[in-house]
């Protein structure tokens, strides 16, 4: 079924349930609020109304004699209850194409979906299938959350949590090593399969990834994350695995000529020599932005984590965003 025809039957739903069709009667058809007053209400900004106005043609404020628009009871509770899905992962689209099912009921406060929630319905399902081994249903889980939510939703944000729930599980006694182990290496082939998904671009941006571990060569969740976020944002992004020695990365360095350098530092003992790399890379090249990240770094002492503080990536899309921003690679 194509979005338009999902928009169309949502919004001629709407108009039934809050009009005067089937024995339901409008609760005030009257303009009481202008735009400013009902962004504020909701908790967005004037332009994010206009703009689901122009696009989806959902709600049509009324307008008063100089033209201004006015927002009636209904609308507000419309736009409160797509304001709820949209704080719960779901696209605006998504939003409005859910108000077309049958389930929506309206009570005397508020519009309200008769659905149990899917993001914990989902996530729950997910760790379940992680932890007894059921390759079958973790797909199937996971592709519908990709049907459902963005993908930096799926990836950034609930891959976070169950990876983090499986940590504390394994703390606490409650899965053993094997089954904390085979979770993570599935949710990272999922999101490594997703970030070579992106097209390729010679003309792009170029970040290199390298993994400070004396265990091996797999790459952290977090970092694998960060380029997930990066690719999605037009950079390419290299990972060259665990490091080997100061020589082996400048060689590397010459061939590829990147625009970022991304160190990822998980383990505590690993901790000095990776920042101790980040200072001399720092020092010999200037072509060149460094950042660093992983649960070594985000465990740092904040006195000894502000020297480094124009390395660190941050954990949340706003930090990678600003830290971004300030190297102007986008």
């Amino acid at each position: 079924m194509s979005f338009d025809h999902n928009k169309e039957r949502a919004v001629i739903f709407i108009y039934e349930w809050f009009g005067n069709i089937g024995g339901i009667k409008m609760g005030d058809q009257e303009g009481k609020y202008n735009i400013k007053a009902a962004a504020l209400m909701l908790g967005v900004q004037p332009g994010t109304l206009r703009a689901w106005e122009r696009r989806y043609q959902l709600i049509a404020p009324v307008r008063n004699e100089a033209g201004h628009r006015l927002y009636t009871e209904d609308h507000i509770k419309i736009l409160k209850w797509l304001i709820k899905k949209v704080n719960q992962g779901f696209t605006i689209s998504q939003a409005i194409s859910l108000m077309g099912h049958s389930q929506i009921q309206i009570d005397s406060e508020a519009l309200n979906l008769n659905l149990s929630n899917p993001l914990i319905s989902l996530t729950e399902g997910l760790y379940d299938a992680l932890i007894h081994f059921e390759e079958e249903k973790i797909n199937e889980v996971i592709n519908s959350m990709f049907s459902i939510f963005t993908m930096e939703k799926v990836i950034i944000e609930i891959f976070s949590q169950i990876f983090k729930k499986i940590e504390e599980s394994l703390n606490g006694g409650k899965i053993t090593k094997a089954q904390r182990n085979y979770s993570a290496s599935f949710l990272q082939a999922r999101i490594t399969t997703v970030i070579h998904s992106f097209p390729t671009n010679a003309h792009l941006s170029k970040a290199v990834c390298l993994t400070y571990s004396q265990i091996g060569d797999d790459i952290g969740l977090g970092l694998l994350m960060f380029s997930f976020y990066l690719r999605k944002r037009g950079v390419e992004v290299i990972n060259i695995g665990a490091f080997h020695s100061e020589e082996d990365i400048c060689e590397t360095l010459e061939i590829i000529h990147p625009d970022l350098f991304i160190v990822s530092c998980e383990e505590q003992k690993d901790l000095d020599e990776a920042l101790s790399l980040v200072e001399l890379l720092s020092k010999n090249h200037q072509d060149f932005s460094i950042g660093i990240c992983g649960e070594a770094i985000t465990s740092m002492k904040p006195s000894d984590k502000k020297q480094f503080s124009t390395f660190v990536l941050g954990q949340t899309v706003n930090d990678w965003e600003m830290w971004l921003m300030e190297r102007m690679v986008f």
